[in-house]
């Protein structure tokens, strides 16, 4: 509701006062504008925020129920597959269904997990296998096989992902990103104060071309029309 116009008090002839209207509708539309468009700004980060909660719930059901999570390959032994910086997408599976040629990541005891294709394949008895990996862009395979009953099977990877991943996985990072997240939905939900209406001693206000207008009493087609033709 735009605020109500300033008004000046006119004699006619009769001596009767009259009220003259003030334009105000350009200064309430550049607030207005302003206004609009800080909150399209705020609604579409909001979306974005939700979209990434969204993303991070379904992950995180991903990897309870179906035993699907995220390998960053942070090196090119992997090359040209896989190249450096891609993020895979694995699959925990048994190991006695890994086959030659299948990308597997296998956990090592007291080092970092290594993610390398399969070259041989000895059941140990059991679900125990032992595999022999090697990665694509290394010489020879790996210097001592695995011994593994599980293993996380590469199912399809996107190059150049994993710098940002790592990115956010940082402590500052995930700081800054829960407080402005937190600070958007205060604001969001924080409640907006109402415009308050309230009627002037001549009556309420009305829009007309784009001008709050202050109406007058009824005499006041015959008042305008006498200050039309008075000579100026």
């Amino acid at each position: 509701m735009k605020r109500r116009a300033p008004v000046r008090h006119r004699k006619d002839r009769s001596g009767r006062a009259r009220l003259r209207e003030v334009p105000v509708a350009a200064a309430n539309d550049q607030s207005g504008d302003r206004r609009t468009v800080l909150s399209f700004v705020l609604a579409r980060v909001l979306d974005l925020a939700a979209v990434g909660g969204a993303i991070c719930i379904v992950l995180v059901l991903l990897a309870v129920l179906l035993h699907i999570t995220l390998i960053l390959f942070r090196t090119g032994s992997m090359a040209p597959a896989i190249p450096q910086g891609s993020v895979a997408v694995v699959r925990e599976t048994p190991a006695t269904d890994v086959e030659i040629g299948d990308i597997v990541t296998v956990d090592r005891p007291g080092d970092a997990p290594v993610s390398h294709r399969v070259v041989r394949v000895e059941p140990q008895g059991g679900e125990s296998v032992e595999l022999t990996l090697r990665g694509d862009a290394n010489p020879g395979p790996d210097p001592r096989p695995y011994e593994v009953t599980t293993v996380r099977l590469v199912l399809f990877h996107i190059p150049g992902l994993a710098p940002f991943i790592a990115g956010l996985g940082r402590p500052p990072v995930m700081i800054g990103v829960t407080l402005a997240v937190a600070a958007l939905v205060v604001w969001a939900l924080w409640p907006r104060k109402r415009a308050r209406t309230t009627e002037g001693e001549t009556g309420e206000e009305t829009q007309e071309s784009g001008r709050d207008v202050e109406p007058v009493d009824g005499s006041d087609a015959e008042d305008r029309r006498a200050e039309e033709a008075e000579p100026r």
